[in-house]
Parts: C-alpha cells; structure tokens; sequence
C-alpha cells in the first residue's frame, strides 16, 4: 500500500493532517524554498502535539552541499525528536564527503530520507551509495516548482527505474513535486511507498499559501479509492 505524505508549516496545519489521517506528517516551510526548514521551536510543539500517533519527517532546509553545515543543520533537527530527517542532495561537488559523514549518524538511529531532485541530472548509482551509508529512504521531488508537477519533469519509465531500483536497495521510496490529484493514478501502478503533498492541499493550489481540509481530503480520497 502506498501512503500519503502531507507537507504542513503550522501547528494548525499537522491538526487538520492528524484529524484526516495522513500516514506521515511532513514539517517544512515552503516560502523558504523546495524543501525549507521550520524553526525548530514550531517543530518541538507539532511532535508533542502529535505524540507518536503518526510518523512525522522534518527538513533541514536548503542547504548547500557541505558536510558540516549539513550535520549541524541534522544535530538541531534531531533533538526535536521527528521520525525521519531530510536532507535535499542540492547541486554541488561535495556529495561524498557529506555521504560519508552522514554515515556515522545510522549508530545513533537516525533516520535519514534523501531527497533527490527530478529536474536536476540524476545518477541511479547514488542510492546503492545512500543505503550503504545507512539512509532509511529516498524521495524524488523537483526543485523549480514552476516547471510543473514530477510527471511532468520526468517521463513515466525513468520514474519506475526510481522507484525499482530504491526497493533493490531496501530503502524507503517517496515521490512527490508539485504532485496533482491527476497523477495520482499513474503513480500508484510504480508502487511507491508514499506519495507527498503540498500545493495539491492548499487553496488555490498556491504551495505558500495556507492547507484547505477540503483540498487534503480529496487527495486522501483519491490514493485510497485507486488502491485495494
């Protein structure tokens, strides 16, 4: 079965996904970019409002590819307690470096979510490299928003190759990126083990602006009538 990420930037906002739910909370801030970070304040009241009643995923934000940013952004994320962590792969050449550091956190218990970039040049090669630094899971999103929902980005075939070659790894699989309640059939044939929400669920399908309950229940609805 392939579950529902919904995206929310307010304490308000997890409400409505807890009331409705959602099978993982996600916590960013879209004004603040493709994967933008909430104050970590926002974030220690959502988990306790949550209280393990859901999987929440939280993101570190958009930060350049350097190592010791990128652990120190985890650090804050991880002492608010969230279930899984995400880390944008952004352009740049210090992918490996941040792997490798990265790495030391799966003997802490870390949980951390890859997100990959559909609208930027993608080599399958790194999620062999990802599930032997120990990361929990993979997610394809986009990075321009205004360039149109994944299925748009990217042809239907490459996103099946994503999505078997994440399962060959055993990681965790997500798409998402400026997802429509249209795309939903076609990517549940791939099987994917969540799809994620954010502009789909807002008024005016507006990623910034705020979550209409009417908009995620449909959303809701539609992933759960297309499967058995």
């Amino acid at each position: 079965m392939t579950g529902m990420l919904a995206s929310v930037n307010s304490l308000e906002e997890a409400m409505i996904a807890l009331e409705n739910k959602v099978d993982i909370v996600d916590l960013k801030q879209p004004t603040q970019g493709a994967l933008g970070a909430l104050d970590t304040e926002t974030i220690s009241q959502i988990v306790a409002y949550i209280n393990h009643k859901c999987p929440i995923s939280a993101t570190i934000g958009d930060l350049p590819m350097q190592a010791d940013s990128i652990m120190d952004a985890v650090a804050k994320i991880a002492d608010t307690q969230v279930d899984f962590i995400k880390i944008g792969f952004f352009p740049g050449d210090a992918w490996e470096t941040t792997i490798n550091k990265l790495a030391t956190l799966d003997q802490k218990g870390l949980k951390l979510i890859a997100v990959l970039f559909a609208d930027q040049q993608l080599d399958y090669q790194i999620l062999e490299t990802l599930s032997t630094a120990g990361f929990t899971g993979v997610m394809l999103d986009t990075m321009d928003k205004s360039r149109g929902s994944l299925t748009q980005v990217m042809p239907g075939p490459v996103i099946k190759e994503f999505v078997e070659k994440a399962k060959i790894q055993q990681m965790l699989c997500g798409l998402a990126g400026s997802l429509r309640k249209d795309d939903i059939p076609e990517l549940l044939s791939l099987e994917p083990d969540y799809l994620g929400f954010r502009g789909a669920l807002c008024q005016q399908h507006n990623r910034t602006s705020k979550l209409d309950k009417q908009a995620l229940q449909s959303i809701h609805s539609a992933i759960s009538g297309n499967q058995p």
